[in-house]
């Protein structure tokens, strides 16, 4: 099969472009990063490198494909974030429709099915609407839980302060997922004869939000690590005192809100949970005390 993948050489973009390549696929990975050239080549892929901003770029691209792995960047600029995530959606639909690329799959997210209390998911609402109205290709919504490696932007909260948390409380149950278990999920959706348009979730681990602290206190040697809740006010000012853009650390303030209020992970409760990935929290944790110590 000739897939498309973008992302460029991302957490979930390479390992995904591996395993398909290693399967005798013939892959072309988008990036927008001329630097990033020799090193998909040298996986074995074919190295389109444009913006998807850029429409006839996308269609060109898109040619002649069997399916594609579309994913947009979590903060596009940091003005207009999920209008700017949506117009890329937009382009990625446009694409698809002019050149009739029969199979896609989409990297959504857990909380996806709401248009309100979810942070940067929003455009991904708006996006999943957008494939739903494509014509005679078969879309599947892989909906992954909370990133481990988001945690990395803690480490130096925990160095610097002896904390860790967020927005809301240590009971709160979180969906987690690693970009491995993405790839591997996406790799099998993309070779299926599927029809219509279909939700996928894909998270690794399901655990309360204290299980965090003690997961990631005992991997790096503090584990009396505690998690703390913070107010939604102090969550944004202390993201802001970080140096993240306002625009994005309001959009994190309002997802933590939305984890908290239970409507990020609703849907995903209602359909069963499923539990699918292999990578476990405590597993991943090795992973953070290399980060951490690093």
């Amino acid at each position: 099969m000739k897939i498309i993948i973008t992302g460029s050489l991302g957490n979930v973009a390479k390992p995904l472009a591996q395993q398909l390549i290693s399967a005798g696929h013939d892959i072309t990975v988008v990036s927008s990063n001329e630097a990033k050239k020799n090193e998909i080549e040298s996986l074995g892929a074919k190295a389109a490198i444009g913006s998807i901003t850029d429409l006839n770029f996308l269609i060109e691209t898109f040619e002649n494909a069997d399916a594609a792995f579309l994913m947009t960047p979590p903060n596009i600029g940091f003005e207009n974030i999920v209008e700017n995530t949506v117009n890329v959606g937009k382009n990625y639909a446009e694409a698809i429709r002019r050149t009739g690329v029969r199979r896609v799959v989409m990297l959504s997210s857990i909380g996806a099915d709401s248009p309100v209390e979810n942070g940067p998911i929003k455009g991904l609402h708006f996006i999943e609407k957008l494939y739903n109205e494509l014509e005679n290709t078969s879309v599947t919504f892989l909906r992954a839980g909370y990133f481990y490696i988001n945690f990395f932007n803690d480490i130096p909260l925990i160095k610097n302060a002896g904390i860790i948390g967020s927005n809301y409380p240590s009971d709160v149950i979180v969906p987690l997922v690693h970009p491995n278990d993405i790839a591997k999920a996406a790799a099998e959706e993309l070779l299926k004869q599927a029809e219509g348009k279909n939700i996928r979730y894909i998270v690794s681990d399901l655990r309360p939000a204290g299980d965090f602290a003690t997961a990631f206190g005992s991997a790096v040697g503090k584990p009396e690590l505690p998690w703390i809740e913070f107010k939604d006010e102090d969550a944004l000012n202390g993201m802001l005192q970080a140096g993240v853009p306002k625009e994005i650390a309001k959009l994190y303030t309002e997802m933590g809100r939305g984890i908290r209020k239970g409507i990020i992970q609703k849907d995903f409760m209602e359909r069963g949970p499923m539990v699918t990935g292999d990578v476990k929290l405590e597993t991943f944790a090795k992973e953070f005390a290399e980060k951490f110590s690093a």
